[in-house]
């Protein structure tokens, strides 16, 4: 599993799509980009009103959770979740398997995502990570005490941080061993006392009788955005994302970020081959 080879395996191929597929692409995409017009607007229609009646902030989650489970049925997968996010705010840590796991994720609960702060202006997602109010992190020093300061208010607001420690995605039947200098955060003294950790697993299933690998879902290595977005337009039918909510657990509890890291990496990989069986052996080829 600490094998880096596999990510540099071939990516499946498939037959070129047909004229029907081609066409049932072409409607789903222009549902997709439908969905997320609509409800982009009206998210930063709410985040803006929230200033004068902050009880909207429930609205704004109630409609990011709606784009994310619309988009996801749109692309032909199902969000089921098993086990119950934290009520308080925390972190909830997962695997990443594809972009995909964004749809999943607010589907299945409320988040707010970390990202890096290049993201901010990437063209496209910039723009909707920002209206999603995404928390952007800084790698600077001189940043930290204040980016420390706003997840302890962002957890006291009932927020959940969502964080992938695995830092890339997989081909989704596999856990990458979690980078334990991420929770450091969470033993600052802004946090340490106050945080929650939630492990979840993000396990993708496409439909059994359809002939898709289980890799189908993942994006790894040099797969290009269009590409699979492409694919699972033309393909993806009866897929499920399956989200497993695991005990939380206080970072206070654990003497150290290794322990805490070891801890969730244990039980997302377990709910992981729960799912789909034990990781596979690393590949070079396919």
């Amino acid at each position: 599993m600490s094998d880096p080879s596999w990510n540099e395996a071939t990516p499946p191929t498939y037959p070129r799509a047909g004229a029907a597929r081609i066409a049932l692409a072409v409607v789903r995409l222009v549902l997709v980009l439908g969905l997320t017009l609509t409800l982009l607007a009206a998210f930063v229609t709410v985040k803006g009103a929230e200033r004068v009646f902050p009880g909207l902030r429930r609205l704004r989650n109630r409609i990011a959770s709606a784009w994310g489970r619309s988009v996801a049925r749109a692309l032909g997968i199902r969000v089921v979740s098993i086990g119950a996010p934290i009520p308080q705010g925390g972190a909830i840590v997962a695997n990443h398997s594809s972009w995909t796991d964004i749809l999943v994720l607010l589907a299945a609960t409320r988040v707010t995502f970390v990202s890096k702060a290049e993201v901010r202006n990437w063209p496209g997602i910039g723009i909707m990570a920002r209206a999603a109010d995404t928390l952007f992190i800084e790698r600077r020093r001189s940043h930290a005490k204040r980016q420390e300061q706003e997840m302890k208010a962002r957890i006291a607001a009932g927020q959940h941080l969502l964080f992938f420690p695995e830092a890339t995605s997989t081909d989704g039947r596999r856990v990458i061993p979690f980078k334990s200098t991420l929770f450091s955060v969470f033993f600052t003294p802004e946090l340490k006392e106050s945080v929650w950790v939630q492990p979840v697993s993000v396990v993708y299933r496409a439909r059994p009788d359809g002939g898709r690998p289980l890799d189908f879902y993942g994006w790894w290595g040099d797969m290009d955005f269009g590409s699979h977005i492409w694919v699972l337009l033309t393909r993806s039918f009866g897929g499920t994302a399956t989200v497993v909510f695991h005990p939380a657990v206080r970072a206070a509890d654990f003497a150290h970020r290794k322990a805490l890291a070891a801890y969730c990496d244990s039980a997302v990989r377990q709910g992981l081959e729960d799912h789909v069986g034990p990781a596979p052996t690393p590949i070079t080829e396919r």
